[in-house]
């Protein structure tokens, strides 16, 4: 028989490191426990290198990278086996076709590293860690009818957009039963953006 389930929507700043200290404690205090991290948040800012602001590069970093090390960092004392940490990246993180997009590739490659790196930390206790790399995804923050749109669909092998319930998933499959033994891993979603 399956265990009822619960979840808890909280809004909080990830680029603010009391406010994901506060989500996981209220995740804790209102569902008794924590199975599941999904790093989600993603901030980006196309410019060339050489024009990029400070302000921005470090809102990046802060959100892209920063937080997903903090979340991990108040939810793994609370997860137990069987527990999951699953980070959304950018199939930009492992390939680079156009300009522009330096800064907001590298800030989301940094997440390949902590995918890896916590899968090791973190094998012993039963704990897997995936990281899921979603290529262009009909969001507010790239839509489908958007300005580059055409050409970023030229890219791909399907020749289409995502839709966020595909890139869901695959977030879901990780988080499932049936993923017990993959961890380290980095699963595209990205029709075929880096075939």
């Amino acid at each position: 028989m399956d265990r009822p389930r619960r979840g808890l929507a909280i809004q909080a700043d990830s680029a603010d490191p009391d406010a994901i200290r506060r989500a996981v404690s209220q995740t804790l205090d209102t569902l008794g426990g924590l199975d599941i991290l999904v790093n989600s948040a993603g901030i980006g800012t196309a410019g060339m290198t050489a024009d990029l602001a400070l302000a921005d590069l470090q809102a990046m970093l802060d959100v892209n990278v920063r937080a997903p090390v903090l979340f991990a960092q108040a939810a793994i004392p609370h997860l137990s086996s069987g527990g999951r940490i699953i980070s959304i990246g950018s199939a930009l993180a492992e390939r680079m076709p156009f300009p522009g997009v330096t800064a907001y590739a590298m800030s989301k490659s940094a997440l390949l590293s902590l995918t890896r790196g916590l899968s090791r930390e973190l094998g012993a206790q039963g704990i897997t860690v995936n990281l899921v790399l979603p290529g262009s995804t009909d969001t507010a923050m790239n839509p489908a009818n958007g300005e580059n749109a055409d050409y970023q669909r030229s890219l791909t092998s399907l020749g289409r957009f995502g839709e966020p319930r595909e890139v869901a998933s695959a977030v879901a499959f990780l988080a499932g039963p049936a993923a017990s033994l993959i961890t380290g891993a980095v699963l595209s979603v990205d029709a075929g953006f880096n075939a």
